[in-house]
């Protein structure tokens, strides 16, 4: 999350009544309590470090804690089960919206993991405002991951799928 997102959170938490935000995005998550207003000593409840903090907590702001810490508690993949990005090129949302696999709940996906995709290809669904927008890749090759995860939220330019491109 970028400082100025942070900085724009905490000046809401502090003009609001409300004691405490917490917002996810991108894996991360961020906390941002201020001591409550009938506190006699000051002192507001500090919940535990996550694993990583984050720095860009300005220092006008007393008695607020930031913190940031992946959401997911699963170990990373090994290095050797990374595929090679050099070769690889990604789908990116054209959008923000919802990310469908396939074109019904009943349906199957319309690609999957080692699956071979040409040019010109649907590849996925990116639901935008009631709208199915059919998401078609620019690249032939292999589907090597795919990255978004089904009916969850996408942002523009985020990648969808890595293609090891022919």
């Amino acid at each position: 999350m970028r400082e100025a997102y942070i900085r724009k959170l905490i000046r809401m938490v502090e003009e609001s009544k409300i004691e405490s935000l917490e917002i996810s995005s991108w894996g991360r998550r961020i906390k941002i309590t201020q001591p409550s207003k009938n506190s006699t000593n000051g002192s507001s409840h500090n919940p535990a470090i996550l694993e990583q903090a984050v720095t860009a907590t300005p220092a006008s702001v007393p008695g607020q804690v930031v913190t940031a810490a992946p959401i997911s508690a699963t170990p990373q993949p090994a290095l050797a089960a990374v595929p090679d990005t050099a070769k690889s090129v990604a789908i990116k949302s054209p959008m923000v919206g919802t990310f469908y696999a396939s074109p019904s709940p009943d349906s199957p996906p319309y690609v999957s993991v080692n699956q071979t995709v040409t040019a010109g290809q649907v590849v996925c669904i990116v639901e935008a405002m009631k709208l199915m927008n059919e998401i078609e890749s620019e690249h032939s090759g292999r589907v090597v991951k795919i990255l978004a995860e089904n009916s969850k939220p996408v942002e523009f330019g985020q990648d969808l799928f890595l293609i090891e491109a022919d």
